[in-house]
C-alpha cells in the first residue's frame, strides 16, 4: 500500500485529492492548521465512505508551513511515498494586503517542505501546486515555454516556489514536479473566489436572502476547469518515470461576464439586474487573460479534461441551489454521473445552509 502526505488537505484540491488517493488504495496523511473552529468540513464525509473503512486509512496531523521542525517530524514519522504540497495563502487579492505572510507561507513554505523531504528520504516524490498566475501579463496562450510575468505577491511567491522545485530536482536528483494548473473550480471552492461567489450569491438571490452581488473586473478571462479532474492529473504526474513540469488547463478561456451569462441564464435570470461593480474588488495589477496550451500534458500524459466551461457552471449552480433547498435544472449531477466513476461526491455533502 502506497502512502501519501497532503498539505492543504482541507482545501478544495486537498479534499478531492484525498478522496481520489483513498479510492486508489493509498494510506493518506494530511497536515492541518490548529484553529479555534472546525476547519475539516470538506473531508468530514470521507470518514463515512465505505471505501475508506470508517477512515482507517486517513490520518490528520497538526502543522504549519512556518514550522520547519514540525514539518520535518511529520515527514519522518509518516515516511510517505508521495508528498502533494498544496498548502498556500492562495487568494490573490489577499496577497496584496498580506504580502509578507503570503511570501512566507506560499514561497518559503515550499522551501521548508522540499528541504524536509530531501533530508528524510531523497526518494520521496514531491508534487508542487504551481499556478497559472505565474504567467500574469504574458501573452496567451501560455505553455511550459512561456516566460513568467507574475502580477501579484501571490504569483511572485509561487514563482519562487516553482524555481525551488526545479533547483531541488536538479541539485539532488529528486523526483520533484510542478503542476502549473490553470483555474479549476467546484462546489467546494471557497466562497471568496469569484466563481463560487457568483454561484452562491445566485442561490442566495433566488432564495430571497440577498439583493445584490458586488464584483470587480468583469472582463478578466480565465481558463476554467473542474477541480476533480485536476487532482487526477496531479496523481498522474507523480506516476511518470521522470519528473517534469506541466501546464494543465482546458485550452478555453472565458470572461467573468461570460460566467455570469451562463450561471444566471441557466436559471432564467438576468444578471444585469443584480450585479454591481465595486472598485474594492479591482486588483492593483490586473491579470487580464489566461489561456492554457496543454499540448504537452495531452501528448505525454494522455490527460484531457472531460468537463468544459458550461458544464462546470451547471455543476456549481446546481450544487449551491441544493444548499439553499432550491429547485434546479439538475444537469450538474447528470454530468458527473456520465463522466466520472463515482470516486467523489458531486456536491459538498458536509455543508448545510442555516439562513
Amino acid at each position: 500500500m502506497k502512502t501519501a502526505l497532503i498539505t492543504g488537505i482541507t482545501g478544495q484540491d486537498g479534499s478531492y485529492l484525498a478522496e481520489y488517493l483513498l479510492h486508489q488504495g493509498y494510506e493518506v496523511h494530511g497536515i492541518i492548521r490548529r484553529a479555534s473552529t472546525f476547519n475539516t468540513r470538506r473531508i468530514n464525509h470521507i470518514y463515512r465512505d465505505p471505501h475508506v473503512k470508517n477512515g482507517e486509512r486517513l490520518y490528520l496531523h497538526y502543522g504549519d508551513m512556518g514550522a520547519t521542525g514540525v514539518l520535518g517530524d511529520i515527514i519522518y514519522d509518516t515516511k510517505p511515498d508521495e508528498v502533494y504540497h498544496l498548502a498556500a495563502q492562495s487568494h490573490v487579492k489577499v496577497s496584496f494586503e498580506m504580502p509578507e505572510y503570503t511570501g512566507d507561507t506560499t514561497g518559503l513554505g515550499t522551501a521548508r517542505m522540499l528541504e524536509a523531504v530531501h533530508r528524510v528520504k531523497k526518494e520521496i516524490k514531491f508534487y508542487q501546486a504551481s499556478t497559472s498566475e505565474l504567467f500574469g501579463a504574458a501573452k496567451p496562450p501560455q505553455s511550459e515555454d512561456t516566460p513568467f510575468y507574475p502580477r501579484s505577491p501571490y504569483a511572485a511567491a509561487k514563482l519562487y516556489a516553482y524555481w525551488m522545485v526545479v533547483n531541488y530536482r536538479e541539485a539532488y536528483d529528486m523526483f520533484a514536479t510542478n503542476g502549473i494548473l490553470f483555474n479549476h473550480e467546484s462546489p467546494r471552492r471557497g466562497e471568496t473566489f469569484v466563481t463560487r461567489k457568483i454561484t452562491r450569491a445566485l442561490a442566495s438571490i433566488r432564495a430571497g436572502k440577498q439583493d445584490k452581488l458586488y464584483l470587480g473586473n468583469l472582463d478578466s478571462k480565465r481558463d476554467w476547469g473542474y477541480a476533480p479532474e485536476y487532482v487526477e492529473a496531479m496523481h498522474l504526474l507523480m506516476q511518470q518515470d521522470k519528473p517534469d513540469d506541466y501546464v494543465l488547463g482546458t485550452g478555453e478561456s472565458h470572461s467573468i461576464r461570460e460566467f455570469l451569462d451562463e450561471a444566471f441564464g441557466y436559471v432564467d435570470l438576468d444578471w444585469h439586474k443584480y450585479v454591481e461593480i465595486d472598485p474594492r474588488y479591482f486588483r492593483p495589477t490586473e491579470v487580464n487573460y489566461l489561456l492554457a496550451d496543454p499540448a504537452k500534458a495531452n501528448k505525454q500524459l494522455g490527460w484531457e479534461p472531460k468537463v468544459k466551461f458550461h458544464e462546470l457552471v451547471r455543476i456549481m449552480v446546481d450544487a449551491d441551489s441544493e444548499l439553499f433547498n432550491l429547485s434546479h435544472p439538475g444537469e450538474g449531477k447528470r454530468i458527473i454521473d456520465e463522466k466520472f466513476n463515482g470516486w467523489h461526491q458531486w456536491k459538498d455533502q458536509s455543508v448545510s445552509m442555516e439562513l
